[in-house]
């Protein structure tokens, strides 16, 4: 039977698949929802590659996708359990989606803040990420970068500087 190649994102989705679903798990406190929600960040993955939009940085693309899903299914039961709930029928509830210029503001700011990361060096920006996306501990991104726990923490405090500048300079 032929295959068609797999892409390299959804190849580095199957490579990363077991640290992507503890990061949801620990996201969503159930691995069956995190499950489910690894299902549909691998659905919208796969609409990116029909595309053919290039992703730079595979592994930080996916888990920013998985936790934007994450966030949107949590988000999601939240008003589904709050609409069950009883309650008086005159109060109005506000639309819980972001107003579109809300929307606009914070997707400028991701691309002044992915162009801030992408100032950064390899390690830095990689401390960063380990840290803040996924979770990892200043001991782990140590032994996966391969140096001291000092300098991740070097690492991570000149990219929060540096990005917290560049947001600042950008941004104004």
């Amino acid at each position: 039977m032929l295959t068609s190649p797999v892409s390299g994102l959804l190849a580095s989705f199957q490579e990363h698949y077991d640290d992507l679903l503890q990061f949801l798990t620990r996201r969503m406190s159930d691995r069956q929802r995190a499950a489910d929600v690894a299902q549909e960040t691998y659905l919208k993955l796969l609409k990116v590659d029909q595309q053919s939009v290039e992703v730079l940085h595979a592994r930080s693309f996916i888990f920013r996708v998985a936790g934007n899903l994450a966030i949107d299914a949590l988000r999601r039961e939240q008003r589904l359990a709050a609409s069950h709930q009883p309650s008086d029928s005159s109060v109005e509830v506000a639309c819980p989606a972001p107003a579109p210029e809300a929307t606009l503001l914070a997707r400028e700011r991701l691309q002044i803040l992915d162009d801030a990361l992408l100032q950064l060096s390899s390690n830095a920006r990689q401390a960063l990420l380990l840290n803040r996306v996924e979770g990892l501990t200043q001991a782990q991104i140590a032994q996966r970068l391969g140096v001291s726990e000092s300098m991740v923490a070097k690492y991570i405090g000149q990219a929060l500087r540096h990005c917290r500048d560049w947001l600042k300079h950008n941004h104004d």
